[in-house]
C-alpha cells in the first residue's frame, strides 16, 4: 500500500521494514522496546503529516476521533499515539 503522499513512499518501506524485522524478531520473543523504529517513525509521521496539510485533507471530515471535545483537549506522546487531557 501506497503512503497518503507520494514523496513518503520511500520512507514508508523503509519504516514498514524496520517495524516488520523488529516485530518478528524482537516482540514475538518477548521485546517490548520499540524505540529502535522511531526516528523513522518520525520523519515518516512529518511527511505524512505535510502531505495531508498539501492535499487539504480535513481529518474531522474522515474519522470522528479527530474532532475536539470541549471538555478534552487532543494530546501527542512522544511515541505519536493520542491522549485525552483534561482541562483544569
Amino acid at each position: 500500500m501506497s503512503s497518503v503522499g507520494e514523496d513518503c513512499n520511500e520512507l514508508k518501506q523503509q519504516y514498514d521494514a524496520c517495524f516488520n524485522n523488529w516485530f518478528s524478531e524482537r516482540f514475538l520473543k518477548g521485546q517490548t522496546d520499540d524505540s529502535a523504529c522511531a526516528p523513522i517513525f518520525r520523519i515518516y509521521q512529518e511527511c505524512v503529516k505535510r502531505a495531508i496539510r498539501e492535499k487539504n485533507i480535513n481529518l474531522q471530515e474522515i474519522d470522528p476521533i479527530y474532532e475536539t471535545d470541549s471538555e478534552h483537549d487532543q494530546t501527542t506522546n512522544s511515541t505519536g499515539n493520542q491522549q485525552q487531557k483534561a482541562k483544569s
